[in-house]
């Protein structure tokens, strides 16, 4: 049985193994900075344990695994200019490092290998494994437009937000469990059940991230802190304090969403104060723990041994304690 570690490693070897062109070198160098910055692979590597649930043969989904993992690059690149992310995992953001429209070009050639490896599928599971991919893909790009929708709308609710935040990261981990049990011999019952327990754990991982960025430290992190605050961005935080803030707290909570001229860390503070003033970080960690709870259901009900999910139950349990 493979642990989450071997499982990392083995997708750490193969993506530091793609051959990539030398020339045009401003088109492959971000890739190769991209794929060779250090990463926990959580959603190829998520990918392979759902295999190994089912098969001790799981080369069958590394190429889709790396797919994954390629994909979900490509989807940061580009987010990372949308939302003008100075770093990313504790260096400097391809944008940044290069320019945007490098950044776009070589996430758009990302997307394109992500297509190449996911073709190299077993051609028995090669058409479901496809569909679910393609799915996904289209849905992470609805929830990416939601999200910048949501900057404009005054009118966003926790329901809304919970949609967008499942489509823009929820539904990747989802399918990366799903595709990973299909390589596997799973049967749809078995596969729907991991992607149910991806589909909420995933939820939880964004909100972990939404309470990362206010309350981590930033070195650990491997971002700048508050960034969400500063871009006036509708996490979970700021939505349930909108709903629960009443007189002077929502007059100042609407008023530093207003101001286009403000003090930086001086805005971060009001908010953290506002957050902690209202239980959001409390309100934030119930949802979590909620969620999780859904998760571990369905995982429990994926028809094969508990020792066999142990490493998937331990995922679960050390994502509610993460720092980064």
């Amino acid at each position: 049985m493979y642990t989450l570690k071997i499982c990392q490693e083995i997708i750490e070897k193969h993506l530091r193994g793609i051959k990539l062109p030398e020339n045009p070198a401003l088109l492959y160098d971000p890739i190769r900075y991209v794929i060779g910055s250090e990463a926990k692979r959580i959603r190829p590597s998520l990918a392979l344990l759902a295999c190994n649930l089912f098969t001790d043969l799981i080369d069958g989904s590394i190429n889709p695994a790396l797919a994954i993992e390629l994909f979900h690059n490509f989807t940061l690149l580009h987010d990372d200019i949308m939302d003008n992310s100075d770093l990313r995992r504790g260096h400097p953001s391809v944008h940044k490092k290069w320019n945007i429209n490098i950044a776009i070009l070589s996430g758009d050639a990302m997307l394109i290998k992500a297509y190449e490896y996911i073709s190299k599928c077993p051609g028995s599971v090669l058409s479901e494994v496809l569909a679910v991919f393609n799915k996904t893909a289209l849905e992470v790009c609805e929830g990416q437009q939601f999200d910048m929708d949501f900057e404009s709308n005054t009118e966003v609710t926790v329901k809304d937000y919970l949609k967008m935040i499942e489509l823009k990261t929820s539904v990747l981990i989802a399918a990366s469990l799903k595709i990973g049990a299909i390589c596997g011999g799973a049967g749809e019952r078995d596969s729907d059940l991991l992607y149910q327990f991806g589909r909420n754990l995933g939820i939880a991982f964004q909100l972990q991230d939404d309470l990362l960025d206010v309350y981590a430290d930033p070195v650990v992190f491997g971002k700048s802190m508050g960034g969400d605050i500063i871009a006036n961005k509708k996490t979970y935080l700021l939505i349930s304090s909108l709903i629960l803030a009443k007189g002077e707290i929502l007059k100042s909570l609407n008023d530093w969403i207003r101001r286009k001229e403000f003090n930086r860390d001086e805005k971060i503070k009001v908010f953290i104060d506002i957050y902690n003033n209202l239980n959001i970080k409390e309100l934030t960690e119930s949802r979590i723990k909620a969620l999780f709870g859904e998760a571990q259901l369905s995982l429990d009900k994926v028809s094969v041994s508990k020792e066999k999910k142990r490493e998937l139950r331990e995922f679960a349990s050390q994502l509610m304690i993460r720092e980064k």
